[in-house]
């Protein structure tokens, strides 16, 4: 049996189901190690995606997908201490960039201080993330620090996109696993701990002029994120006045950012880019004529598996160890 969304669930082979939280507590502590690439050519590509990290990841973006329905980023959630550890890490790291200015350089895109501030990470990554995990599993920060660090970005191309995002889901999987966080912490996971993510990303992208890694330009969704559009659709399931086709009037952004990831999305989208919205984010603008929410979230769904997870050059840099295995679900 597993759980999902506080209740006992069937564990049988499913690609949506949650990942296994309560295995580490019943088993043995496993011998945790640095994880390592596996994908490294195109014929690789089906043995990922019948890993059982493919499986638990799917199954914990789903989860949180389904836990969050409905609801807005300024309701009343739990947040426990991991989660608020957490939100300081990335707090802390936030005063970083102003400590590591953008340097002097020719080139318009990949300022060079990135490379600075993401080995400072690297450096420092242990004693940040050690004080989270309880004394059986201190171990596990190997792993844990592969997935955190991975998750901002490249440090020598100095770009960022959903590989990078999705190892930073891959940290909060693996946390969730370790059974850091549990059920109660659903909605804070999105709304707080990936929602002070995004904006530190969004942070860094602006402040060192990173390069989009694998943007497909007017055929993404934007030119770094993905999960905040599926999870910021799932807030908007069933709402009673807004509507897809309200996504495309900047007044309705600004209006709605606050409490609706996806228009938070949608804002940051008109804030950084020109010209007509048909022309810079055809795909949202053809999102817009979906009648519903519900078949949004849905279609997202599927093109994240489609277009991120079973994309070859961005999963080729996903890292496998004890927590999110490669080995067959």
């Amino acid at each position: 049996m597993s759980m999902e969304n506080g209740k006992e669930t069937d564990s049988s082979p499913s690609d949506d189901r949650p990942p296994c939280q309560d295995a580490r507590a019943d088993a043995s502590i496993p011998n945790f190690v640095e994880p390592e690439r596996v994908i490294l050519k195109q014929g690789d590509l089906p043995k990922w995606l019948r890993s059982q990290a493919y499986k638990d990841l799917i199954g914990f973006i789903t989860t949180l997908n389904e836990s969050i329905k409905g609801r807005s980023l300024h309701e009343n959630f739990h947040v426990s201490e991991p989660v608020l550890k957490i939100s300081a890490v990335l707090g802390m790291l936030d005063t970083w960039i102003d400590e590591i200015p953008p340097v002097e350089q020719p080139q318009r895109f990949g300022n060079k201080a990135f490379r600075d501030w993401l080995s400072k990470l690297n450096e420092c990554a242990e004693d940040i993330l050690s004080p989270i995990l309880n004394d059986k599993y201190t171990g596990a920060v190997s792993e844990l620090k592969s997935y955190f660090c991975d998750g901002f970005g490249n440090i020598t191309r100095i770009d960022y996109g959903t590989g990078h995002e999705a190892a930073f889901c891959a940290f909060m999987c693996c946390l969730y696993k370790l059974r850091i966080f549990t059920e109660r912490d659903n909605l804070a996971l999105v709304f707080k701990v990936f929602h002070e993510y995004l904006e530190l990303t969004r942070k860094l992208h602006k402040v060192y002029r990173m390069e989009p890694a694998g943007s497909q330009g007017v055929w993404g969704l934007d030119d770094f994120h993905f999960l905040p559009f599926i999870w910021g659709s799932s807030q908007l399931v069933d709402h009673p006045s807004i509507l897809p086709c309200h996504l495309v009037e900047q007044e309705t952004a600004i209006r709605y950012s606050n409490d609706y990831m996806f228009f938070g999305c949608i804002r940051y989208i008109n804030e950084t880019k020109t010209g007509p919205f048909a022309e810079h984010s055809n795909t949202l603008w053809n999102i817009s004529s979906v009648p519903y929410w519900s078949k949004v979230n849905t279609g997202l769904m599927k093109m994240y598996k489609a277009e991120v997870l079973s994309k070859f050059p961005i999963v080729q840099h996903f890292r496998f160890g004890t927590l999110m295995s490669c080995k067959q679900a």
